[in-house]
């Protein structure tokens, strides 16, 4: 910590309550008053270095009054800081440190206290000593801390800018450069996301967090300018936000929280702070952000940002953090306008970047491939179908929105299309049937369907018809292994054993005969029907779809509950 000592003398005043006595023996013939704080001094040590009191002095001898007596309320640092001057001028040692040296500087400018006035003057004694401060990352974070006091003459005196120049040329540079080790905060985890930083990049992240808001901006502001990757400053943003809106927090453990007001003003700004890259703050922060804001009724703008933001990158999101309770009063218990918002985004800005997932991704393909062929928007389309499961119980919810969630996301991004609802009409279940494309059902999900006597009829032909077509690719399939057993020319080809791995060729001609067996009966049942629901229970009993399931063993989805 850098520090100078000024003057020689040792201690030449003594405090009475609010007021300061001179203990050289000779009588005051000056009165300063500085707030609530009289300081009895003598004229000569003051005039002889500043050249404020020395025309205010002069001004005042012109008067008749018999005592000199100046008032200084608008000195930067108030009576603190000017008995330090005072002990300066009388030539009694002072300690110049980061903490009291903004202050001073300020002070002695508003005192015009110049080498002017006599050598080693304070404007120039404090303006090298802020040099020093300068240099060294620890002290020029205290001194910035100090400029809250003095902010308007700091600001004349480039002392902010100056400070703030220091410090992000410091948190941009090599962090072993500095000496400096990463972030021990014992909290690694904030809301289920990580606060590390590799590296230590994150070793200033929490120094930073003690600067007052305005302040913080300045900083992060000038770091973006030097070229900062975009990820730290997100993360440093979050820290600091951890710390500065208690309502982001699940466990607030802080004994004293800023008010509502002050945390709704701080969280409009944080906003603006957020790196604009996609993917550079993380959904679960951003979201959670959202529902403070709502909480602190913040400004429409910034609840606009946060959407934009999130419907940007919402294949990243989690289905628990979608679950936004509505504030205040509202008919359904979660805010499914928000969410919708949020897709309608999402689409948006996925169009508009030219991304499409293939058309030919089936059921099977996810069984092989895993989520090497999901991309955002399936993932999407998947996350919004589990909003729409989570949501459904909720009988407010109209259905109106219930459709305009479920038709938000193009019929293309599922590769499955397992609908779900709890409880509807009957002209209600049929809207949202269209919704619902049969051909993309899981098996697990068809045998449900031929199950549910709440299905349309025209609902549950459609999924017969499409199992149906679904046995008829099977048999040609067995057909196809068939005629390979049976030519040896081709399992020569095959290489042996080098290719698919084949059943005997009496168990293929049985599983054929079966499946034949199996689909003329589904045809006779599937007739049955259209004539009579009633017959529905003991037809999917023959089916056997269960038996089915096993052999085809598909991977497993949810079920509709419609």
């Amino acid at each position: 910590m850098a520090f100078m000592r000024l003057g020689s003398k040792s201690e030449a005043f003594h405090r009475e309550g609010q007021t300061w006595l001179c203990t050289t023996g000779l009588v005051s013939d000056v009165t300063i008053e500085v707030g609530d704080m009289k300081f009895h001094l003598h004229k000569f040590p003051l005039l002889s270095r500043s050249g404020l009191l020395e025309r205010l002095i002069e001004e005042s001898s012109n008067d008749d009054g018999p005592a000199c007596v100046l008032t200084l309320d608008e000195i930067p640092g108030g009576g603190k800081t000017f008995e330090l001057i005072t002990k300066f001028c009388y030539g009694v040692k002072i300690e110049l440190t980061a903490l009291n040296v903004v202050a001073l500087r300020c002070a002695a400018e508003y005192l015009d206290m110049t080498d002017s006035y006599g050598e080693r003057n304070l404007v120039g004694t404090t303006e090298t000593f802020l040099n020093e401060v300068f240099g060294n990352w620890t002290d020029s974070i205290k001194a910035l801390q100090t400029c809250e006091e003095v902010t308007d003459h700091a600001e004349d005196l480039n002392i902010i800018s100056r400070c703030v120049d220091s410090l992000a040329s410091k948190a941009c540079a090599d962090p072993s450069l500095l000496g400096k080790k990463k972030n021990e905060d014992e909290t690694h985890l904030w809301n289920g996301i990580s606060m590390l930083q590799p590296n230590g990049e994150d070793w200033w992240f929490d120094d930073a967090s003690f600067l007052i808001l305005p302040l913080f901006k300045r900083l992060i502001t000038a770091i973006k300018s030097r070229g900062m990757k975009p990820e730290n400053i997100a993360m440093a943003v979050m820290y600091y936000t951890r710390k500065h809106i208690p309502l982001m927090n699940r466990d607030d453990e802080q004994a004293t929280s800023p008010s509502e007001a002050e945390q709704k003003t701080t969280l409009e700004e944080i906003v603006e702070l957020l790196p604009s890259k996609k993917g550079v703050n993380p959904t679960k922060f951003l979201l959670r952000l959202l529902q403070t804001a709502m909480v602190l009724h913040a400004s429409q703008s910034s609840r606009e940002d946060l959407e934009t933001r999130i419907g940007n990158q919402l294949d990243q999101a989690a289905l628990v953090d979608l679950l936004i309770p509505n504030v205040g009063y509202s008919e359904t218990l979660y805010d499914v306008e928000c969410v919708l918002r949020m897709i309608e985004q999402f689409v948006s800005s996925t169009e508009q970047a030219g991304i499409v997932p293939s058309p030919s991704i089936t059921e099977g393909d996810l069984g092989k491939d895993g989520d090497d062929l999901l991309t955002p928007t399936t993932l999407v389309a998947t996350l919004v179908d589990g909003y729409l499961a989570e949501v459904a119980p909720d009988v407010n919810l109209k259905l109106t929105k219930f459709e305009a969630i479920a038709a938000a996301i193009p019929d293309y991004a599922r590769p499955l299309d397992d609908g779900a609802h709890a409880w509807i009409t009957d002209s209600e279940r049929e809207q949202i049937c269209r919704l619902m494309n049969c051909q993309k059902l899981s098996l697990e999900a068809s045998t449900h369907a031929a199950q549910n006597e709440r299905l349309p009829l025209r609902v549950i032909v459609q999924v017969l018809f499409f199992e149906q077509l679904r046995l008829r690719t099977s048999i040609s399939g067995w057909f196809f292994v068939s005629e390979d057993l049976d030519n040896p020319e081709l399992l020569h080809q095959s290489g042996g054993n080098g290719g698919l791995l084949k059943p005997r060729g009496e168990n293929v001609r049985e599983k054929v005969c079966e499946l034949e067996k199996e689909c003329m009966n589904m045809k006779e049942e599937l007739q049955k029907l259209v004539r009579s629901k009633r017959s529905w229970k003991n037809f999917t009993r023959k089916l056997n779809f269960k038996k089915k399931s096993e052999c085809f063993n598909p991977k497993d989805q949810a079920k509709p509950a419609i």
